[in-house]
């Protein structure tokens, strides 16, 4: 009964909060790429790596160039099948992250917390925020297309160390009694940052020339605020949308199944 309620209740908030994401993004976002795009052509190709080139290197790099080539031999049209694949892509991503905050949710409920459900979902989804957004984007910034940056096994590594240091930090700082908590947080918050974000140490945008390069940058800091703002909606929906659907269908199930524990609160 729970799982099923925690399915459809999850598939509910993706739906909403996918539709939300999605005129957010054809608002914010759609527009800045799509003028990036534009300037794409005028790119003069040169090799940017992190450190000196090797062997191994060269050949990596062609393997990816070939695989890259294929990757594009179908994409979607410009339009409405462009923004049919992004609905569909939000809502698996709504999805899973309903599910997640669902959880911890649950969990907070089970060690007895008097937060109402959506005050609860509301602070759970600024710790998502905090997490998946916020923390890692400090150290790498949103690109538009274009943009050289580092290796992407090397920005993908640390970006799951941010997510998975701020993740702890909240995990301490909620979970934890001692007063240590807050002396552990920081040093988890403060760890992605001591090992260093990989960065390029050439322009990123150093293959395009004059007037193009300007455009670009200016485009690029937009973009940086755009996905801010992108980010926020999609966790402020989450937050109200997942609080008023755990307390209709989640928490009711909850208390039935572990109410005799004494360890959920009895108001709604």
């Amino acid at each position: 009964m729970i799982f099923q309620r925690l399915i459809w209740a999850s598939l509910a908030v993706a739906f909403a909060v996918g539709l939300v994401q999605t005129g957010v993004q054809q608002l914010q976002a759609v527009p800045i790429i799509l003028a990036a795009e534009v300037y794409e052509d005028q790119k003069i190709e040169a090799p940017v790596t992190e450190a000196a080139p090797s062997a191994h290197a060269g050949h990596e790099g062609h393997a990816m160039a070939a695989q890259a080539e294929e990757a594009e031999a179908w994409a979607p049209a410009d339009g409405f099948e462009r923004t049919a694949w992004t609905f569909a892509a939000n809502v698996l991503h709504a999805f899973s992250m309903a599910l997640l905050v669902f959880a911890v949710m649950g969990v907070a409920l089970w060690r007895g917390t008097t937060l109402r459900a959506l005050p609860l979902a509301l602070v759970t989804a600024a710790a998502g925020w905090l997490v998946f957004h916020f923390w890692p984007s400090i150290g790498l910034h949103a690109e538009i297309p274009g943009m050289d940056a580092a290796r992407l096994g090397s920005r993908q590594g640390w970006w799951i160390l941010a997510a998975v240091s701020a993740a702890g930090a909240c995990a301490v700082a909620a979970g934890m009694r001692s007063r240590l908590r807050w002396v552990i947080a920081a040093a988890l918050l403060a760890l992605p940052y001591v090992v260093g974000a990989p960065h390029i140490t050439a322009d990123p945008l150093a293959g395009f020339q004059g007037e193009a390069q300007a455009v670009l940058r200016d485009l690029g800091n937009q973009f940086v605020w755009a996905t801010t703002w992108i980010s926020l909606s999609f966790w402020a929906c989450m937050g109200v949308a997942g609080g008023l659907a755990f307390q209709r269908w989640v928490q009711p199930a909850l208390k039935t199944a572990f109410g005799s524990a004494g360890k959920l609160p009895q108001t709604a």
